[in-house]
């Protein structure tokens, strides 16, 4: 959700070899070797190109491997991975579920066939019934007049209570307890519940009031694309907790808890501030640069995994355009676009494209959040499934920084 540096996607050899602090033999030992890859270079075919991505990890395990202390230092601000995963990789611009593209599920997978994907690696699950039951209904209605992300929270330790396999940690029924769960968290974002089982991205339409099939297939875009990402802030808080045996209700509460973090999903309500401070398209640029001539952040530019732009914001750029021509929202498409590159040189990330596709659609404002919340939902299950599996405690040492031990008085 931060701004990050600006490089080029591919190094030379002599760029790469002098990055990592070696000669050029041994940067091509490293490619023969499978540790980096190499490329024809398009525009000289008789050499070689590197992808930063594959030189910056080699400089990070080598970093470790001489200086452990330090190493374990950044590994909390986007550094070395800590967890093995077979979930998602975000690898030159693009990001895969379980190896598949996860744009490419975007244009031609439903939301509940994703859900299966991370669940299970394949589309072999049978999803329980989804109805709610009537003590969670009863709840939600005296929880109505709660913002919408405390009312989902709210209602996960009344559903626990009265779910009886909450705490069979088997993968079949923590499945089936995210699928309950999922249903239910959309039934406390639209205070509706369906009379017969309907796609996750339909119940949101209906309970919102958008009932058009191309509203519904937008949403069901947003779902995808927000479904997982690596380890990010909310996946992490979820492995950890998970990592104790806690059921599902309690890793996804943990989840939302993260989520509503201004840095992390909240950051599209200072989004949703800086569109309104624009008034219009034609505004936008105004806008960013008051804030920037009063010395404040821009939000909603750069992110530190996509130098190239993040590609979750422009397939749903995309989709708006292509589903909603003549929405007003659509002209702040270009306007987002050019005044980012302009001022900032950084193009808009995932929160700017929900925060689009929910003024596109006319969706209560807090939607956009919603939308992260419940399609990263999937991926908090899936994450909880593999710590499951793995049975072990995360429990990290700290670095004492603090006064050294003195005599007892």
């Amino acid at each position: 959700m931060t701004n990050g540096p600006k490089r080029g996607r591919y190094l030379n050899a002599v760029e790469a070899a002098a990055r990592l602090g070696v000669t050029r033999s041994s940067l091509y030992a490293y490619a023969s070797r499978g540790r980096v890859r190499a490329e024809a270079d398009p525009r000289h075919p008789r050499t070689s190109r590197y992808p930063v991505s594959d030189i910056e990890r080699l400089c990070s395990e080598k970093e470790a491997r001489l200086h452990p202390d330090v190493a374990a230092r950044k590994t909390l601000a986007w550094g070395i991975p800590v967890l093995e995963s077979r979930l998602t990789l975000i690898d030159n611009g693009h990001f895969y579920y379980r190896g598949h593209d996860a744009l490419t599920l975007g244009q031609e997978a439903t939301f509940e066939q994703v859900v299966r994907l991370l669940w299970t690696g394949a589309g072999a699950l049978e999803l329980p019934d989804s109805s709610i039951p009537a003590v969670c209904r009863d709840a939600l209605t005296r929880l109505r007049a709660l913002p919408v992300l405390e009312r989902m929270q709210a209602i996960l330790p009344i559903a626990a209570a009265g779910d009886s396999s909450a705490f069979d940690l088997r993968p079949e029924l923590v499945a089936g307890t995210g699928w309950r769960i999922l249903n239910l968290l959309t039934a406390a974002a639209t205070l509706r519940t369906p009379t017969r089982p309907l796609p996750i991205a339909s119940q949101l339409a209906r309970g919102w009031g958008v009932p058009a099939t191309a509203a519904v297939r937008v949403m069901d875009l947003a779902l995808i694309l927000c479904a997982d990402h690596e380890l990010n802030v909310s996946a992490f808080a979820v492995r950890v907790v998970a990592s104790t045996r806690s059921s599902p209700y309690d890793v996804v509460s943990a989840g939302l808890a993260a989520v509503r973090g201004p840095l992390h999903g909240g950051y599209t309500a200072r989004i949703e501030t800086l569109l309104d401070e624009s008034g219009s398209a034609a505004g936008v640029r105004r806008a960013m640069t008051d804030r920037l001539r009063r010395g404040e952040a821009v939000p909603g530019f750069g992110h530190p995994l996509y130098p190239d732009g993040d590609p979750r914001a422009k397939a749903l750029f995309a989709a708006v355009e292509r589903v909603l021509p003549d929405s007003d929202a659509t002209a702040w498409l270009g306007a987002i676009e050019r005044a980012g590159q302009q001022l900032i040189g950084d193009h808009p990330t995932l929160d700017v494209g929900l925060v689009i596709v929910r003024r596109a659609l006319g969706l209560p404002r807090g939607s956009a959040l919603v939308l992260f919340a419940l399609g990263r939902t999937a991926g908090w299950i899936a994450h909880a499934m593999e710590q499951y599996a793995a049975d072990t405690l995360i429990r990290p040492r700290a670095a004492y920084v603090g006064p050294p031990p003195r005599p007892s008085l």
